[in-house]
């Protein structure tokens, strides 16, 4: 019988059966009470409705008098599909607020800033439906490694990704582009368009990168407007765009939100050496042609060598 107040390890095996489908409505009423006060319990309610439809997925019996090995290579290959499709997250804290940091078997498939947990969890479900487990021991390590790099302790973040939510093959291209900005540079959504083959298509390029499902990890912080204009991040969330553009050494004007190139060492596409920005024709050259560096450092930390001609070793910008 279950009682008035059951504990966590009372109301286990209720929480099990409404899982299955199997329990009355006396327990029904039971867990959903206890539910609504106990957040462990809801994330175990979750992760056992989830274990049910994998069983009940399972329960597809192979055809009779199929060959032992398709029947086994079938179950399988279930198997994988249900564990690929399976997202555990968490919601943590940040230097830049809450965030909600999602991931599957495959690597990590959402990092998203919050207004409220609420929502961060609403906008989850509509993405994964019941496949999505808050499970925040699963995503701790990663959680951990994006505050290294948010505490300037690192510059890179060494997460396999999981472009599932990406909406399309050219969002997926402008991703992967993207991807490749070096940390410490920046280039312009022209240049993004140029680098994927498709050079009119600047504004599709905004907007695939507005729907960016794991920034930070794919740094869309890193592209800007043709004229240093640093546009939006996140739909209107500037602010955190320049204080990641500022943590990697960009030089950000804060009060007009824009970039300059003056301020930005310079590097022509398929060259090797990296300038002062007045080096040759170069302050003529677009945005679209170029990769712009904040330090020789980060310049230097991808492989470029200093311009023979302007010397920028020897003839630095000012801080």
């Amino acid at each position: 019988m279950t009682r008035e107040n059951p504990t966590c390890r009372d109301i286990e095996p209720d929480l099990v059966a409404v899982a299955a489908g199997e329990a009355g409505a006396s327990a029904m009423r039971g867990v959903d009470r206890h539910v609504a006060v106990c957040r462990d319990c809801r994330g175990e309610l979750a992760r056992y409705r989830v274990i049910e439809g994998m069983v009940a997925d399972l329960r597809r019996a192979p055809v009779a008098g199929a060959d032992p090995a398709l029947s086994r290579a079938e179950l399988e290959s279930r198997l994988a599909d249900i564990r690929s499709r399976m997202v555990s997250y968490g919601i943590f804290s940040s230097p830049l607020g809450k965030i909600l940091i999602a991931r599957s078997e495959l690597g990590v498939s959402l990092v998203r800033y919050l207004e409220s947990e609420s929502a961060g969890k609403s906008y989850l479900a509509r993405l994964a439906g019941g496949e999505a487990v808050e499970d925040k021991a699963a995503v701790e390590a990663t959680y951990r490694e994006l505050l290294d790099y948010l505490s300037a302790r690192s510059t890179r973040l060494s997460w396999p990704l999981d472009l599932r939510w990406a909406g399309s093959d050219f969002q997926r291209r402008v991703l992967a582009a993207t991807a490749e900005l070096p940390y410490g540079a920046i280039t312009s959504y022209s240049g993004i368009a140029r680098r994927i083959g498709a050079p009119a298509s600047v504004r599709a390029v905004a907007q695939a990168l507005r729907h960016n499902p794991i920034p930070i990890a794919i740094p869309c912080h890193r592209v800007i407007g043709s004229s240093g204009d640093l546009t939006g991040y996140a739909g209107s969330k500037i602010g955190l765009k320049e204080r990641l553009l500022s943590l990697e050494g960009v030089p950000v004007g804060h009060s007009a939100h824009r970039i300059e190139r003056a301020s930005m060492y310079a590097c022509c596409e398929s060259e090797t050496e990296y300038c002062v920005p007045t080096c040759g024709s170069l302050s003529q050259m677009p945005m679209a042609e170029l990769t712009l560096f904040g330090s020789r450092r980060h310049a230097e930390a991808v492989g470029l060598t200093p311009c023979s001609s302007c010397r920028p070793d020897l003839h630095p910008l000012s801080a």
